[in-house]
């Protein structure tokens, strides 16, 4: 019996590069390996979006289509929209009576995305106890293993602890999960300063237009201080060398552009017009697949009730069995 993945993504906006490199390739390998559930994480997505929940709803089926388009099998993976499975709803107000405030105060995730979203004390409650939904998430299906970077670490760790607590209080009928790290760079967004995100109006998505692609690509930030072709250029911290590391499958070729670059003679926007064909070959076939998908919107729709269904299915069981050892099956 393989092995259970779940992972997933908020569907806040159309995926981007970002998610391409640090998460979707990787899924289109290991949807082979393992019994993968993929989450629409919809709840997720509104404890910031509560007040636009139409952008959330519209934005399901966008991220379908790209993970359909990057090559992601409905015949493999299931993906499954968070808010139709109300045993993970249940599953969270359960283990809220196993941590408390403090720990979810320190939970070093947590007080970043915080920081980063400037809440300040006005943090909404639901955003605040995200992790513990977050392990509802996973148990609910039953996941063995949950693919994260270091940065999502935490989680997996406060999943555990809720695990073992409820396991050790009840009766032990939870998986108890383990990360599958994630040795991908996270990508810098077009401005090099901040992660690639539609909010900063840095990033580029995958149903991108070859012209919204090279736009995007010649107006990227690269050394500031490389005025003149002649001057030598900084790659360290130079966002389209950083891309060209990611996506340009010829090593061999990017070092020689790094060591050019470095040594001066060769300007910013010949090194750009290389990764312009560097991502078009990439971006070409995904973008294709995805307008033929588009086509069809209601089969799409089918794809994804297709696999919440069998999603609740698995997530039911779980909740029966937790039910049965909390004493909670009066009937």
């Amino acid at each position: 019996m393989k092995k259970r993945i779940l992972t997933g993504d908020r569907p806040t906006s159309p995926l981007h590069l970002g998610h391409l490199i640090g998460s979707l390739q990787n899924r289109v390998k290991l949807q082979r390996e393992y019994d993968t559930f993929i989450l629409l994480a919809d709840v997720q997505a509104m404890t910031d979006h509560f007040a636009t929940p139409q952008k959330v709803r519209e934005n399901v089926l966008e991220v379908a289509l790209d993970y359909l388009a990057v090559g992601l099998d409905p015949n493999l993976c299931r993906f499954v929209v968070q808010s139709q499975i109300p045993e993970i709803a249940e599953l969270t107000v359960f283990y809220l009576n196993l941590v408390t405030v403090s720990h979810l105060r320190q939970n070093p995730t947590v007080k970043t995305e915080i920081q980063q979203k400037g809440f300040g004390d006005s943090v909404p409650a639901g955003f605040f106890v995200y992790p513990v939904s977050q392990a509802a998430d996973i148990t609910a299906f039953g996941a063995h293993l949950v693919p994260v970077g270091n940065d999502q670490l935490p989680m997996i760790e406060q999943t555990r602890e809720i695990v073992r607590r409820f396991n050790s209080l009840y009766a032990p009928v939870l998986t108890e999960p383990q990360e599958l790290l994630s040795a991908f760079p996270r990508l810098p967004g077009l401005d090099g300063h901040h992660k690639m995100s539609k909010s900063l109006g840095n990033a580029i998505f995958l149903k991108d237009s070859a012209d919204e692609v090279r736009r995007k690509v010649m107006g990227m930030y690269t050394d500031p201080h490389h005025l003149r072709v002649d001057d030598p250029g900084q790659v360290a911290g130079n966002p389209v060398f950083t891309y060209l590391d990611a996506f340009d499958p010829d090593v061999a070729g990017v070092q020689a552009l790094k060591d050019h670059y470095a040594r001066g003679g060769l300007g910013d926007v010949k090194v750009k017009k290389h990764l312009v064909e560097v991502l078009e070959n990439v971006l070409k076939p995904i973008r294709e697949r995805r307008l033929a998908y588009a086509q069809d919107r209601e089969a799409v729709r089918q794809i994804v009730r297709r696999g919440t269904q069998q999603g609740r299915a698995v997530a039911a069981e779980t909740m029966k069995a937790a039910r049965e050892a909390m004493g909670l099956d009066y009937f």
